[in-house]
């Protein structure tokens, strides 16, 4: 493990999933269709890997789970934004594959196959309680919050399997979702989705 101290990421993410609203799998239960089709993206609006930074940059994995999440057995595969020049796409791939430490790293110890890490279009967008992706042939998703009984966001905090610890999650529901690369073609509506702010350290 290429270990660092110095890195911090902090923005905002979103996912969506196969599972019915809200995703069983977070309760460390078995996935609504018996396998987790998962799609994850972040905005990074500041982070750095030592004196490298990584400001501004998109980050997007797809995941696939043939079974129970907390079994693993998880394939991965990794996009990176664009823009980013070949030292911040080093910089992300180790944070994101695990490398660095913290969170990341906890995810990807699920892992047991990583399809690939390239660099693609990336627009990532945030419209008031709604959240967008799109990496042109590839992937589309769009989420809207779910509203709760006391008005503002419907919520859900710590709970024992998740992407983001930081901030509790915003409970959404997805109105189209979309993703075909490797050997997956996946695409469903009126799904699970999450987001909030992020922040991963070591």
């Amino acid at each position: 493990m290429n270990k660092t101290t110095n890195w911090s990421l902090q923005g905002s993410y979103f996912e969506t999933c196969n599972c019915v609203t809200s995703c069983p799998c977070i309760w460390l239960q078995p996935p609504s269709e018996g396998n987790c089709k998962l799609l994850v993206a972040w905005h990074i609006e500041s982070g750095h890997l030592e004196n490298q930074s990584l400001d501004g940059l998109n980050v997007a994995l797809a995941c696939y789970s043939p079974g129970h999440m907390k079994d693993g057995n998880w394939q991965a595969a990794l996009y990176v934004d664009e823009r980013a020049n070949d030292e911040q796409f080093n910089a992300i791939t180790q944070i994101f594959s695990g490398q660095q430490g913290g969170h990341p790293a906890l995810l990807m110890s699920f892992v047991s196959e990583v399809l690939g890490a390239k660099k693609v279009r990336i627009d990532y967008q945030e419209q008031g309680n709604k959240r967008l992706l799109s990496i042109p042939g590839i992937a589309q998703a769009e989420i809207e919050g779910i509203q709760g009984i006391k008005e503002g966001d419907a919520t859900i905090d710590n709970p024992p399997l998740c992407v983001v610890t930081s901030h509790p999650a915003v409970v959404a529901r997805s109105s189209h979702y979309q993703y075909q690369d490797y050997d997956k073609v996946w695409k469903f509506t009126e799904r699970n989705g999450f987001y909030s702010p992020f922040v991963y350290q070591p």
